[in-house]
């Protein structure tokens, strides 16, 4: 069965544009299934539920599980895979003689999910997570322009964590969106306006920038251009 996991983030993002809807019919034209490691859902439904302020948006996640849009999967089916992956990456960078602690158990979590299921992507907004494994490189120079030092890397340790994590597709919500815009299903929200198609993705790409996704005003820019 192919699958697709999600991390917290770019689910929020969703929820909280009034999006979440879309899970739904993007798994229809998927065929497949959309997980979430057990850390994500605690973040999602348990913690907020304990709240005020995103109760709300926890009981629509929550949801989306009920109904079988999204899938659990359970924190000891992982346990291992995550612990590994959490010391391997907070162990790669260093400054000043401390070793930085970039990543946290849930998203952890949600890449072991994907090695466990070989699943075609993980969704994930989050950029450090995400220039782990895709340019680390990157990641050092925006660490010492950020911390104003040199950065020192475990070479071993990084090329481990990238031999573990290097079939893992990640996609983020931005992606999301302008696939459900290819797909027609935000058609309901043109406006009767000029360039209402151009109105309509603008407002969705810039709507998960502002709630959490990472991604650049230019490619936000580029994307708008590609889909014209």
């Amino acid at each position: 069965m192919k699958s697709i996991v999600f991390d917290a983030g770019p689910v929020i993002s969703l929820t909280t544009n009034n999006l979440l809807w879309l899970l739904e019919e993007l798994k229809k034209k998927y065929k497949g299934e959309f997980y979430l490691a057990e850390a994500a859902k605690r973040e999602l439904i348990d913690r907020p539920l304990e709240t005020k302020k995103f109760k709300f948006e926890a009981l629509q996640v929550l949801r989306c599980i009920n109904d079988g849009t999204l899938k659990i999967i359970e924190n000891d089916e992982l346990e291992e895979e995550t612990i590994n992956l959490i010391n391997l990456a907070n162990n790669c960078f260093n400054a000043r003689g401390n070793w930085l602690r970039l990543v946290h158990y849930a998203d952890m979590a949600g890449l072991s999910a994907c090695i466990r299921l070989n699943a075609d992507a993980f969704v994930v907004d989050e950029r450090t997570a995400r220039l782990l494994v895709e340019n680390p490189g990157r990641l050092t120079n925006i660490l010492k322009n950020t911390l104003h030092t040199d950065i020192k890397i475990n070479k071993d340790n990084l090329e481990e964590f990238r031999r573990r994590t290097k079939n893992i597709k990640l996609i983020r919500s931005v992606e999301l969106v302008a696939v459900a815009y290819e797909q027609g299903l935000l058609n309901k929200y043109l406006p009767d306006i000029p360039d209402a198609k151009r109105t309509l993705l603008e407002s969705v790409l810039w709507g998960v920038k502002l709630n959490g996704c990472a991604v650049s005003r230019d490619e936000i820019d580029r994307i708008i251009r590609l889909e014209k």
